[in-house]
């Protein structure tokens, strides 16, 4: 039989126009379980004028998802077995869709919907009363709760009182592959890239430690602001838009920099999982989970907001090219082993998909014990019980 998904994606990663014409598929990769078991269709973009999209906008600022792009799409949620979504934008604006829709009668089918969180739970503690009463109406809805990191999953049921499976996020090694440093020497001044643009990035601690430094030279890509008071001669701040200058901007580099706040969802990942597949020892920030997925011998992992010790890290490098190597090795290595790429994070979403449904169809359709046994002559007749449903 087979399992029609949909992958609810945000406005603008409709795989129709994203990177039109390289035929990469999905966004995040969720178009490798496509087979005769899984059938996928994905969120459509509606074209839209200005003053629409300004309101589309404006609604989702304040709903903190985004509620017109999901009526869009509703036909097509509704038509499927199973919703995927990536983050909290996704499944809470999902949630909402199929609570308005409701059951015109008990024979009406909804489809699963399959919730992961990136940023909620580190947002949670900041929200009001009203909006925490109104997105655990939402969360009541989701059938299973997913995860990029083990420490979003532990807060899941702190906040929740509900489980919630960690999955390991995966590169799209045709974009990256992965190549193994041969050697490692670093120019002078030491080559320093950080790139990233999640709101956890701690760009501040990152310039205090290698700024107006001579012995650093720095490429910081982003599209934050990065406050007046922090710039610095030897630091250059550009966004880094598109495939080719990523490429560029790890070519030029030495090492790879994560600065990272305090956070639950494993914040600077696709950085490391880029870095490790093209051969850049790292340093990174010690939090968020991101050990679960690369080892103490893979990065120099540093304590937060400690610019001492991200300085010395890297200096450790210089010191120690032979160490650098090992590190960036060993980082490639894990990446390939523990298969950290868009395939296997595509995996990883059938096999719980398959048991989500295979758990809902029990609760379905559950066993009848036996009926006692009539007595006279059949007294003695096996009363056969009702098989489990399933898929």
């Amino acid at each position: 039989m087979t399992t029609k998904v949909h992958v609810h994606l945000f406005y603008g990663a409709d795989p129709r126009f994203y990177r039109q014409g390289e035929n990469i598929g999905c966004l995040y990769g969720y178009h490798h379980a496509e087979s005769d078991e899984f059938q996928l269709s994905y969120s459509q973009d509606a074209k839209e004028s200005k003053p629409v999209r300004l309101v589309r906008r404006a609604l989702k600022s304040m709903l903190g998802f985004d509620l017109l792009h999901t009526m869009r799409n509703r036909d097509a949620m509704l038509r499927a077995d199973v919703i995927w979504t990536h983050t909290e934008q996704e499944w809470l604006s999902a949630a909402l869709m199929l609570l308005m829709n409701g059951r015109h009668n008990a024979q009406d089918k909804q489809p699963l919907l399959l919730a992961q969180s990136v940023w909620l739970l580190d947002k949670w503690p900041n929200y009001g009363l009203m909006r925490r009463w109104f997105y655990r109406k939402l969360i009541a809805r989701a059938d299973l709760l997913t995860t990029l990191a083990r420490d979003n999953a532990a807060l899941c049921r702190d906040y929740f009182g509900r489980d919630a499976t960690p999955l390991f996020y995966g590169l799209n090694t045709r974009d990256f592959p992965v190549q193994s440093p041969q050697d490692w020497q670093p120019h002078t001044p030491l080559r320093i890239a950080a790139i990233g643009n999640d709101r956890d990035r701690d760009w501040e601690t990152l310039i205090k430690a290698v700024g107006n430094d001579p012995r650093f030279a720095v490429r910081l890509a982003t599209r934050r602001r990065i406050p007046r008071s922090l710039h610095s001669p030897n630091v250059e701040v550009a966004p880094a838009a598109g495939l080719k200058k990523q490429r560029e901007l790890y070519d030029w580099a030495d090492v790879v920099v994560v600065p990272l706040r305090p956070n639950a969802h494993a914040s600077g990942i696709t950085v490391m999982l880029e870095a490790a597949a093209v051969g850049k020892p790292m340093v990174v920030t010690n939090v968020g989970g991101l050990q679960d997925y690369f080892s103490a011998r893979t990065a120099a992992y540093v304590p937060p907001f400690d610019a001492d010790a991200l300085r010395e890290a890297l200096i450790g490098l210089i010191a120690s090219p032979d160490n650098a190597l090992r590190q960036a090795q060993a980082a490639a290595h894990e990446l390939t082993t523990r298969d950290h790429t868009t395939q296997n994070y595509a995996r990883q979403h059938v096999t719980i998909t398959r048991e989500l449904l295979r758990r809902h169809a029990r609760q379905s359709h559950p066993a009848q014990t036996a009926q006692p046994a009539k007595t006279g002559s059949n007294a003695n007749a096996r009363v056969p019980s009702q098989s489990r449903g399933g898929l």
